[in-house]
């Protein structure tokens, strides 16, 4: 596969934000639409799926969202953005042309070696598909290093399925094994009905070689690991993606930090037994966001 990036550019730095042109706005629901960004001088972002960048509007603030395109769309690289506040809906007025706050990108992202060989289950959860999505199509670029390809995602409602063209090409791939559900549906919904655990009875895993990525709302970890044990997955062979209060992105201001681990650096994605540990540590101080 294609070699790890690094932050390195002269141009770049950790701290100051790099301002990015807004290339291309698509409406993909009502609440999201989708960013394609391009950096000065045709830089390459460099980034890893599974890592987030911080986002900025000069006067609204700055925010943490993941990477929704592979590295091999580049140079031009893609965010997914969920209007929920001042900054966000900031974003979401913009047309293309404008320039946005870019720094990163941060974080560790999904270990794709160690899914090299392996059958790879993704599991995404609402606007969990967005990290997902980098993963996704990063693998399909380079389908020949794993094994069989499963994904399940779920959303509350057939509105709020992203990417829709691309859920389309996904299922029609005879390389990919694809199950999409919807907690509530409309008159028009002809396919499954439940929420995301109610897929797994479809699939059939061998449970030693098969490694699974998972990201969605937190409430929802819980019985996707269960569902993940009940297939006898190995827990080091479960990685979950946490966001927890993340704000500088690069360990000094502290938000993020769980008992000496920042979630922004050693994270946001965690295996399953990693992840464990702090999450005994937030239960017992604070509740994960």
């Amino acid at each position: 596969m294609i070699a790890r990036a690094t932050f390195e550019s002269s141009e770049r730095t950790l701290y100051i934000p790099t301002l990015a042109t807004l290339l291309r706005v698509e409406t993909l629901t009502a609440t999201e639409k989708l960013f394609e960004l391009a950096l000065p001088n045709g830089q390459a972002l460099g980034h890893w799926p599974g890592q987030f960048v911080e986002v900025s509007l000069f006067g609204y603030g700055e925010a943490p969202i993941s990477l929704c395109s592979a590295p091999e769309d580049g140079p031009t690289f893609q965010l997914c953005i969920r209007r929920v506040g001042t900054l966000t809906g900031a974003l979401h007025r913009l047309e293309p042309g404008a320039f946005v706050g870019i720094r990163g990108p941060f974080g560790k992202g999904f270990p794709v070696e160690a899914m090299e060989g392996k059958d790879l289950l993704v599991v995404a959860g609402g606007i969990g598909l967005a990290p997902l999505r980098s993963l996704i199509r990063h693998i399909l670029a380079h389908r020949e290093k794993v094994n069989r390809f499963l994904i399940l995602y779920g959303a509350k409602h057939p509105s709020e399925l992203l990417f829709r063209p691309e859920l389309e090409e996904w299922e029609a791939r005879e390389d990919v094994e694809f199950h999409v559900t919807v907690d509530r549906p409309d008159e028009g919904w002809k396919g499954h009905v439940g929420v995301i655990t109610t897929l797994f009875p479809k699939v059939d895993l061998d449970s030693e070689r098969t490694v699974a990525a998972v990201v969605g709302p937190p409430v929802m970890y819980r019985f996707v690991l269960l569902e993940l044990l009940a297939k006898g997955i190995p827990l080091n062979q479960i990685y979950f993606s946490l966001e927890r209060r993340m704000k500088c992105g690069v360990g000094k201001c502290g938000h993020c930090q769980i008992n000496g681990v920042y979630v922004c650096q050693d994270g946001p994605v965690f295996s399953f037994p990693a992840l464990k540990v702090l999450w005994e540590a937030v239960e017992a101080r604070a509740p994960v966001r």
